[in-house]
């Protein structure tokens, strides 16, 4: 018999870049930094996780504004995501259009040693981080403001040995780490945890946010 290895267990994870970034993310910095400049006008009034010092949560309906930046973003999101659930889910492209979405959108712009906690994002099934500008990483700080998911195979380390300790992606142990680009757009399952680690640059660090979840408009 031919040995047959199959990932039984595995988690879908999609990444896509905006083919106009920088252009684009110029336009949402600076609306973004506005808005956060008023303060409590567009900040989240009952966040879910503790805000800790250096991060700025906005409320959760940003792809709601009318400006043509984020309507624009909106857009690059939401078909991304569109060929991401049509695909795995095996639907036909009539099916796609009895898809509706909802969601929760917001920003974060995170300064000096802002982080957030591991967490996970109950009631959705599928999130997204969109990198507006993933501010300086300092050579003594390699790891400043990375993004990284945690394996959901939490019994897989209980026991290791030379048999399981080399596994090579994407059954190995532990963690996956992303250091954004500027563009750079990564959806996930929302019951995974995930974390930002502290950010140590001089600048600021943008990212958007988002939950969604799902109905058919016949269904």
């Amino acid at each position: 018999m031919t040995l047959e290895i199959s990932p039984m267990f595995a988690v879908p994870m999609a990444q896509d870049t905006h083919p106009d970034a920088e252009r684009l993310n110029a336009q949402i910095k600076s609306l973004l930094l506005a808005r956060e400049a008023e303060g409590e006008r567009y900040a989240n009034p009952n966040p879910s996780l503790r805000q800790h010092p250096g991060v700025f949560e906005s409320d959760f309906n940003l792809f709601a504004w009318p400006d043509p930046c984020i309507q624009q973003l909106r857009l690059f999101c939401w078909t991304a995501l569109g060929r991401l659930v049509q695909d795995l889910n095996q639907y036909s492209a009539e099916q796609m259009q009895q898809v509706q979405i909802f969601s929760h959108t917001w920003f974060h712009v995170t300064r000096h040693g802002g982080f957030t906690i591991m967490h996970t994002h109950p009631m959705a099934s599928w999130s997204g981080v969109y990198c507006v500008d993933p501010g300086e990483t300092p050579e003594d700080r390699p790891e400043s403001g990375i993004l990284r998911f945690h394996s959901p195979h939490h019994y897989s380390s209980y026991f290791t040995d030379a048999g399981n300790s080399r596994l090579r992606p994407p059954y190995h142990h532990g963690t996956w780490s992303i250091r954004f680009k500027a563009g750079q757009l990564v959806l996930f399952p929302s019951w995974v945890q995930h974390e930002v680690l502290p950010f140590y640059g001089r600048d600021e660090r943008i990212t958007i946010a988002f939950n969604c979840w799902f109905g058919m408009k016949n269904g």
